[in-house]
């Protein structure tokens, strides 16, 4: 019996992501309405048959989120109700990952919420990279296929000379995990910055642990907005000494405040992925590396129901 038939849609969140996916695939980019009503309101439109099709909707919820988690879910309902076999969310960026307990009173748990509106909706797995916190997998009452961008990374800075004499770092101690498991694939020491965090826009870095003089800094984390965790960390690094300071961070949403303090020079390169859009200013040190050959290595192996943990041959995550 022959596997049904691939289909890889887009909302309106990174459609340049969705057509690249699709040119290593080897398959037209699905049509689709996806705009508004003068109120605001969703509304989407399949443009093809999907009856019986294997589909892929790429959709990270970058930013408006509340937008793009709307479009994603109205699409996935589209695509049940037009009787898709098998519909996966591409999460490249999954929002609201932030809130993953409750840790105040009356706090919601909005990351679990957006897992319950994803299957509600009629998602039978999900696709993501580098969430926010693993326990979100167990969020979900469907199969989480989540990848890492480290082999992205690691591909760009093997040969880099800076490399030789580096020390990876996390700005916070809760990254520690993630910091010592890149170590451990570079086979380089690891360290931590302490802060404390003055607003939800300031942090103050107020102390180190690792290897810093002399040492050619990666500052490792999943996420940045403001870029303030990654710019107090860096000011601290090299005011003890560090040579140089890079940042390695899978999702860059950055904004203003995060521009000015980026041109500062503090930070000598971020090094970022393209899962959100990267419509930042030309003159700010960032390179983008594309994870759009993970994504669709990843959905030719869900394709075909072959394992995806063997994308990752280097184990420490």
């Amino acid at each position: 019996m022959s596997s049904p038939e691939m289909k890889v849609f887009t909302g309106n969140a990174n459609p340049a992501l969705a057509k690249e996916i699709c040119q290593h695939l080897k398959v037209p980019l699905g049509t689709a309405t996806v705009n508004r009503f003068p109120d605001g309101e969703t509304f989407v439109q399949i443009n093809e048959n999907i009856r019986g099709c294997d589909v892929y909707v790429v959709q990270p919820t970058s930013a408006p989120a509340n937008d793009r988690i709307m479009e994603l879910l109205i699409m996935i309902d589209a695509m049940r109700r037009a009787s898709a076999a098998r519909i996966t969310a591409v999460i490249p960026f999954f929002g609201y990952a932030r809130q993953d307990r409750k840790d105040k009173p009356r706090v919601p748990i909005t990351a679990k919420l957006v897992a319950n509106l994803l299957t509600a909706a009629g998602a039978n797995r999900v696709l993501t990279v580098d969430l926010h916190a693993q326990q979100i997998q167990g969020f979900f009452d469907i199969p989480v296929d989540h990848l890492y961008a480290s082999p992205v990374f690691y591909k760009y800075i093997q040969d880099k000379p800076w490399l030789k004499e580096a020390t990876v770092f996390s700005p916070d101690v809760g990254g520690l995990k993630y910091a010592s498991a890149v170590a451990d694939m570079l086979s380089l020491p690891y360290g931590f910055v302490a802060k404390r965090r003055t607003s939800a826009t300031t942090v103050q870095a107020t102390s180190l642990v690792g290897e810093v003089e002399g040492r050619d800094i990666i500052l490792v984390d999943d996420m940045t907005e403001t870029a303030g965790t990654l710019v107090a960390a860096a000011e601290l690094l090299k005011k003890n000494g560090a040579r140089s300071v890079r940042a390695v961070v899978s999702h860059c949403m950055i904004q203003d405040i995060a521009y000015e303090r980026l041109r500062r020079g503090v930070i000598d390169e971020v090094i970022t992925t393209n899962s959100v859009p990267a419509d930042w200013p030309k003159d700010l040190p960032i390179t983008v590396l594309s994870i759009a050959p993970l994504l669709s290595d990843a959905i030719h192996r869900i394709h075909g129901n072959n394992s995806v943990t063997d994308l990752f041959p280097i184990k420490g995550h």
